[in-house]
């Protein structure tokens, strides 16, 4: 089960405070003006999300196939690259919330859940 870039995005405005500005030509998303997510980014095939280093790991070993490093220092700080043809949404989900949470300053910062 896929997802494409049209549940990403409602998704990802699902939660709390979110809103959808763009940042060199792709959309992103935020919460208290911090970006938690972006879509089309490195291309129309990915979403990123803003995951914490522990986080993206957890997600890259659910879901090998469907996360990764963003490249250089922005991934190694957790920024996880998201290949909507491969990430099942539930998963997907969890991640957003994930990002969502740590940039919306939640106490209860969310955690992988599959």
């Amino acid at each position: 089960m896929s997802v494409a870039a049209q549940t990403f995005r409602q998704i990802a405005l699902s939660f709390d405070g979110a809103e959808e500005r763009a940042h060199q030509q792709h959309p992103d998303f935020r919460v208290n003006g911090k970006v938690f997510a972006t879509l089309a980014y490195p291309d129309a095939a990915w979403g990123m999300v803003k995951l914490t280093p522990e986080e993206q790991q957890v997600y890259i070993k659910i879901e090998p196939e469907a996360f990764e490093p963003a490249p250089g220092a922005w991934g190694a700080k957790g920024s996880t690259l998201v290949k909507l043809a491969k990430v099942k949404k539930a998963t997907l989900t969890d991640a957003l919330e994930s990002a969502w949470s740590l940039r919306a300053g939640s106490a209860s910062s969310s955690r992988p859940k599959s």
